[in-house]
């Protein structure tokens, strides 16, 4: 059976080092540190919102219906995963750090994320 790749490290919460890699047809094994690419990296609700956001060519009213969530959530699902990505830029332009707190608050209270999710974002913030 084949498990997904732990994104975090469940002790510490920092990205994980890969140190071995296999062929799954000869078993011939490489051993080494290896870094996950940008996008392995994204957590299940990332890697979803991303999937959405393609399929939906960027539209996001296209992505609202899709995911079934509000304008301000989607938005904030954007700017966090800019933020995962490390192509923020830091705060959006025009946007002040309260408008980005209310945000995630705003997620919390239309349950498109969890309170410790919540959390950690506004820790970055």
């Amino acid at each position: 059976m084949m498990y997904g790749t732990p994104k975090k490290c469940p002790v510490c919460g920092e990205e994980l080092v890969i140190t071995q890699m296999r062929c799954g047809n000869c078993r011939t094994a490489i051993s080494g540190e290896f870094r996950q690419c940008r996008f392995c990296r994204l957590d299940e609700r990332h890697s979803e919102f991303l999937i959405a956001f393609l399929k939906c060519r960027g539209s996001i009213k296209d992505v609202e219906k899709e995911l079934g969530i509000s304008y301000p959530s989607v938005r904030a699902l954007l700017d966090s995963l800019l933020r995962e990505l490390g192509l923020d830029g830091n705060t959006a332009a025009g946007e002040s750090p309260s408008s980005a707190r209310m945000e995630i608050l705003s997620q919390v209270a239309d349950g498109s994320i969890s309170p410790d999710e919540a959390s950690r974002l506004l820790r970055r913030n």
